[in-house]
């Protein structure tokens, strides 16, 4: 048999029941008490959603980047050092955030990881796994760049990167900022492999930084 319960003191009354047996509280249109609350799931609160879809994230993201660190190998000690020398040259001409990420945020790998090997790289001197803030230096990197200006140069297109930019933005800087660190074509032009690749690359994409003024000047930042 169905019974009615009191809002206002709790007690079960028979179904025929219209007021309450105890305090006399109207039980018309009390719902029955085996029906109260049978259909009805508490609903998880939105804040509750937002945590749980965070946390998710999270996890997925941190299982990424273990696995991302996993599946390639650290820079060793000396080439370590010579990464820190370009840094400090990033440092010193004013690139002072960067120079603070690259120091302190990146972890660096000289071998490919899993992904890096699945979208594959064009002769590139190093990769970025953004967000993870994993940089890939590979061999090219220490061996055919020039000196510790230019793998500072290459560092900042790399920062770039790392601050969520994407190749044009990070070329378009580099090619802006050449002339704060030194990278420019009367030194490099004739020796440097990165420099002249950097300057096709740049020319490609932004063709009028080539052809500026009524002297049509071959490079408008220099």
């Amino acid at each position: 048999m169905n019974r009615n319960k009191c809002s206002q003191c709790g007690l079960v009354n028979a179904e025929k029941d219209e007021i309450c047996r105890r305090c006399g509280t109207s039980l018309i249109g009390e719902p029955a008490l085996e029906f109260q609350g049978a259909d009805v799931k508490p609903k998880r609160s939105i804040v509750r959603r937002i945590i749980w879809v965070a946390s998710t994230t999270l996890v997925v993201l941190f299982a990424w980047y273990i696995s991302l660190l996993a599946s390639s190998d650290p820079l060793g000690e000396e080439r370590q050092k010579t990464v820190e020398k370009g840094v400090a040259i990033l440092d010193q001409n004013g690139f002072r955030r960067e120079a603070f990420v690259l120091r302190n945020l990146v972890t660096y790998r000289q071998t490919d990881n899993w992904w890096n090997r699945y979208i594959g790289h064009h002769d590139a001197y190093a990769a970025t796994n953004f967000p993870f803030e994993i940089v890939t230096l590979y061999p090219q990197f220490f061996e055919k760049t020039v000196d510790d200006n230019e793998r500072a140069a290459i560092l900042l297109h790399e920062a770039c990167h790392l601050f969520g930019a994407g190749e044009d933005s990070a070329l378009k800087q580099v090619w802006l900022d050449k002339q704060r660190l030194g990278w420019t074509s009367e030194k490099y032009g004739s020796i440097s492999e990165a420099w002249n690749h950097t300057k096709q690359l740049t020319r490609n994409r932004f063709p009028q930084f080539f052809n500026c003024g009524p002297a049509e000047q071959p490079d408008c930042f220099e």
